[in-house]
């Protein structure tokens, strides 16, 4: 039996290819050391940062605030649901790990629109670089998210900065292509009025292309922080913490009451990122004020 399973061990081996990346990885780590140490000193800072902000209200002063936020752009009952979400969070204690995976999914998507949006504008505007884009982000999609985690431990190690690079390398292709997708939508006739009036490339792209692309660049963009959120309990494997670290805990001590804690406030995090991320995304949002919305609510209400 041993003799079959080495045997097998032995077909699979790294290969030529496998071989090659491996001497590049060494390369860059021979090399590039310098390179990594300022992306980890930056990553950590930002990251950093968002975490101490979002640290900084008390539980109950975010809360309130978000559901604000929920009633302004969604509706009040979905803002009550916010609430009582949160609270539920607050409840089974884990507001400190869900604060530290909402700062990893709003650092790991803020790089990835950085990055992501500016590539699909100039993949919209340049066929040939498009050409290269594409297969880069079949790769980056199709690839297991557990590879990535692969180099990013080799070059920063374990904690929260590989974990925020092998999110952003998961969650940054939609936006790309999204972004790709709305620019090149927007109608000829449109950009041919635009340059009719004298509009430079830049006047063009500011004022005709990414106003006109907008509900399609923002559905990307719900895309990324859904796809990044996806990744926190693989992150976690690396020291990524937060949430997944309470599942990843549940999953070892097989603790399902630990698993479904930590799985439940993911839910509720994920549920309440992805309608106000689709609030934003909707072009024809209702821009009603919030005392508006009140006593639409207090209508219904009164005449059920």
């Amino acid at each position: 039996m041993m003799d079959v399973i080495d045997q097998v061990f032995a077909t699979v081996s790294t290969g030529p290819v496998g071989e090659g990346m491996s001497r590049f990885v060494e390369w860059l780590l021979n090399h590039a050391q310098p390179i990594f140490l300022v992306i980890d000193s930056a990553i950590n800072g930002l990251a950093g940062a968002i975490e101490q902000i979002l640290s900084v209200p008390a539980p109950w002063l975010l809360a309130p605030l978000i559901a604000i936020l929920a009633a302004w752009r969604v509706s009040l009952s979905f803002a009550i649901l916010s609430l009582l979400g949160l609270n539920l969070v607050l409840f089974m204690g884990l507001w400190q790990p869900m604060i530290s995976t909402l700062a990893l999914v709003i650092a790991a998507s803020l790089l990835a629109l950085i990055i992501g949006i500016p590539i699909g504008i100039f993949s919209a505007r340049r066929q040939h670089i498009w050409a290269i884009t594409r297969p880069v982000l079949d790769l980056m999609q199709t690839m297991p998210a557990f590879v990535y985690l692969i180099p990013a431990v080799m070059f920063f190690g374990t904690g929260l900065v590989p974990s925020t690079i092998a999110t952003l390398i998961f969650s940054m292709p939609p936006v790309v292509r999204l972004t790709y997708l709305g620019i090149r939508q927007v109608p000829v006739d449109l950009i041919e009025a635009g340059r009719a009036f004298g509009c430079s490339e830049r006047q063009l792209l500011w004022k005709v292309q990414l106003p006109n692309a907008l509900p399609t660049l923002m559905a990307g963009v719900n895309q990324t922080i859904m796809l990044a959120l996806s990744m926190v309990v693989i992150a976690s494997m690396i020291g990524g913490g937060g949430l997944g670290d309470v599942v990843l805990r549940g999953i070892q001590q097989l603790d399902v009451g630990l698993g479904f804690e930590g799985g439940l406030a993911v839910v509720i995090l994920a549920v309440i990122l992805d309608r106000l991320t689709q609030s934003l995304a909707a072009s024809n949002f209702s821009r009603k004020s919030l005392p508006q919305r009140f006593k639409a609510f207090t209508n219904l209400w009164t005449s059920s």
